[in-house]
């Protein structure tokens, strides 16, 4: 069974940083690329960084150069590192297993941005 369980998440001050993970289980996780994505109230899930098998990574531009994704194979993990936080990055923030192949999603992990 493939679980994708994500942590990491919680309130923090503009301004400040947040690492989330996603520890994969049940398939072979160095053969896929994997993405971040959140979700804001009332809006639509939209995909913020994502890193091929290779560590190839692509960003949205509204993170650009605050956010920084990583995975660690060994550790059948993925990272976003969150820095300069901004109240418009709250929301819930899921891992997902890209294509090609078969997609798996998280159950997501929840970032407020407030003061």
């Amino acid at each position: 069974q493939v679980q994708l369980v994500e942590s990491g998440g919680g309130l923090v001050q503009p301004g400040g940083s947040l690492r989330l993970s996603c520890r994969a289980s049940g398939l072979i996780f160095r053969f896929g690329n994997m993405g971040w994505y959140r979700q804001a109230p009332g809006k639509q899930r939209e995909l913020v960084a994502q890193i091929t098998t290779n560590g190839g990574t692509n960003y949205a531009e509204s993170v650009e150069g605050r956010f920084t994704i990583s995975r660690d194979n060994a550790k059948n993990t993925t990272f976003l590192q969150m820095n300069s936080l901004k109240p418009d990055d709250t929301g819930v923030y899921y891992c997902k297993r890209l294509p090609p192949g078969p997609t798996y999603w998280g159950q997501g992990t929840q970032v407020t941005v407030s003061s």
